[in-house]
């Protein structure tokens, strides 16, 4: 009998939250939270120009790869090798530089959104943003279509995974890794732990707390504890302005240290941040490099956030296939689950798990990677904005980030 796999109930949510409602633009121009300068952003997204074309591609002659992507995001050794990926090379005769330049959605976008415009390489032939961007990308023609003929290994994708509302059936996109935004503390400063987002701003860690970068991770965090179902279509503007007062209002009161992405984790290393809504994955990295277990994470009782980073494959790269080989690779269960073993993160490839019984038995019941039912209901995922709501909300995000 084949067993259940942990991520079932995981792409369930995704699916369901895929297909609910969007807010609608009218609830939008109802609140008063929200500036007359977010709705003119919300305005300026792409149109009118013809779509750009993907790139010849010339990877049958041309055997290398560039890869962006977050850092601690790839099994990695004490000589700063990339075991699974040296063999990948090995096995392929494709040579890759890989490259750890995403730090933040919106600040990766802004250096590459030119070029993706006008279908120019960007520097990386593939890289991995989180769905919501790939939703951005896709919507303005910007990746190229997928060939499955060169990723046969996409059978292993979890199946609920397969038909995102803003790339159905995959054609654009795969993921790589999925993962939690919760809470995290220095054991060694905060032996009793946290557990509210109420204990974050507490007084008592005023300007030792960082806050994400990322729009939907803190704000999704705020507005889960103030009772907000993030996942659903029934609030808009006027609950997400009461989000903001509460974020800008521990920017301005110098509670929170810093609004940053992953570059929170050097606040951690030196002290300067002993709480803050960090990734999961994250704290691991932190605690190998501080040699024990110093940093916890934990889900909110009120709830965490759940979202997925993906491959794309930009308009302007000549190496599509080069990609999709990669893609392929990583998407084999005995590869998936090395990679999961180190990164920490919950890996969308089905079979990994059963793997990770045999070779990493320690990390086969881990929350971060292979969450059961339980861990997963108290993750929501972000629902989907269109293109108005997402440069709106957005905007505001930024203006108090800028503050910070």
């Amino acid at each position: 009998m084949t067993r259940p796999t942990p991520q079932d109930p995981m792409i369930a949510e995704l699916v369901s939250m895929a297909r609910r409602t969007q807010l609608s633009r009218r609830h939008l121009l109802q609140g008063a939270g929200i500036g007359a300068g977010a709705l003119a952003l919300a305005a300026c997204a792409p149109g009118g120009a013809a779509a750009p074309k993907p790139a010849e591609d010339v990877s049958d002659t041309d055997k290398t790869l560039t890869w962006g992507n977050w850092p601690a995001y790839i099994d990695e050794d004490d000589d700063g090798n990339y075991p699974t990926l040296v063999a990948f090379e090995d096995q392929t005769g494709i040579k890759v530089e890989y490259k750890v330049e995403i730090d933040d959605n919106n600040t990766y976008y802004g250096t590459i959104k030119d070029q993706l415009a006008l279908g120019q390489a960007t520097g990386s032939d593939t890289f991995c943003v989180t769905d919501w961007m790939v939703a951005r990308l896709i919507r303005f023609g910007y990746v190229q279509d997928l060939d499955e003929a060169n990723i046969p290994n996409k059978k292993n994708l979890a199946p609920a995974l397969l038909n995102p509302d803003f790339d159905p059936g995959r054609a654009k996109s795969l993921p790589w890794q999925n993962g939690f935004a919760g809470i995290a503390w220095d054991t060694d400063a905060l032996p009793n732990g946290l557990e509210t987002l109420d204990d974050l701003f507490a007084p008592a860690l005023k300007g030792k707390v960082t806050v994400l970068s990322e729009m939907r991770d803190t704000m999704g965090l705020i507005l889960l504890s103030q009772g907000v179902d993030i996942s659903g279509s029934d609030w808009g503007t006027d609950e997400y302005a009461k989000a903001i007062e509460v974020l800008e209002k521990n920017v301005t009161s110098g509670q929170i240290l810093g609004i940053k992405g992953n570059e929170y984790l050097e606040d951690f290393a030196s002290g300067n941040a002993i709480a803050g809504i960090v990734w999961s994955g994250d704290i691991t990295a932190a605690n190998l490099e501080a040699g024990y277990e110093k940093f916890k994470f934990a889900l909110p009782s009120t709830g965490g956030t759940l979202w997925g980073d993906t491959f794309v494959v930009p308009m302007g790269s000549p190496r599509k296939k080069n990609a999709e080989t990669l893609m392929n690779y990583y998407y084999e269960p005995e590869v998936a689950a090395e990679v999961a073993s180190w990164v920490n993160y919950i890996t969308p490839v089905v079979g990994a798990q059963e793997v990770a019984q045999e070779k990493y038995p320690e990390l086969a019941d881990n929350q971060l990677i292979f969450p059961n039912a339980d861990t997963l209901s108290n993750a929501h995922i972000f629902r989907t904005l269109d293109s108005a709501d997402d440069q709106a909300f957005n905007a505001e995000f930024q203006r108090v980030k800028l503050g910070a």
